[in-house]
């Protein structure tokens, strides 16, 4: 009976080891952002930094999505953004599978720089400010949603690329002061799987 009771078990670890079970949410599916832009025409360089990006699951739950290079936040010159250009924003090697509803992305801060056109990356943890004349912007809500479904499949990659509009998210309220409301859309969502 013992032995019975061995052999039965023997089988059953055999199984799972083989990969009897299918691979679940668990699974590792890569989510990478990227951004592009049309940026305001009325300066050199626009910094904008970003602080957070959470993709949403069906099952009501966020997934963090880390920005390249796994900084806390992130800055991109927009007007480095323009005529088809894009950078990576952030990406998630390790992400569970499944549907997802939105992407949820937050603006920390915004400035203008008239003068002299920025230095350096297109996207980095920092970028050196040029020297001139500037304008913050005032950001009344920096958080946006975007309500796009896209499915993250097991050991695949889905590419999601953003378009910030600088012409439409940046107004000039008097007195010198501009006002941000960042007016961002999903330009495309490209699944893809690994051979």
């Amino acid at each position: 009976m013992r032995y019975a009771s061995a052999l039965a078990m023997a089988a059953l670890l055999a199984a799972s080891a083989c990969g009897g079970s299918p691979a679940g949410p668990s699974g590792g599916s890569a989510l990478n952002v990227r951004i592009t832009d049309g940026p305001f025409t009325n300066a050199k360089a626009v910094l904008v930094t970003f602080s957070g990006l959470r993709a949403h699951r069906a099952e009501n739950e966020w997934e963090d999505v880390q920005f390249a290079g796994g900084a806390t936040t992130r800055t991109c010159d927009l007007k480095k953004l323009e005529n088809e250009a894009s950078d990576i924003l952030g990406s998630g090697d390790s992400l569970p599978a499944g549907q997802y509803t939105q992407i949820r992305l937050v603006v920390t801060s915004a400035t203008l720089y008239f003068d002299n056109a920025s230095d350096g990356p297109t996207c980095a943890p920092t970028i050196t400010a040029p020297d001139g004349a500037t304008a913050s912007l005032e950001i009344p809500s920096g958080e946006v949603k975007l309500n796009r479904g896209f499915e993250l499949i097991n050991a695949g990659t889905t590419t999601i690329l953003l378009d910030f509009d600088g012409d439409r998210s940046i107004r000039e309220t008097g007195n010198g002061r501009y006002m941000m409301s960042p007016v961002i859309g999903i330009v495309s969502v490209t699944p893809s799987s690994t051979p």
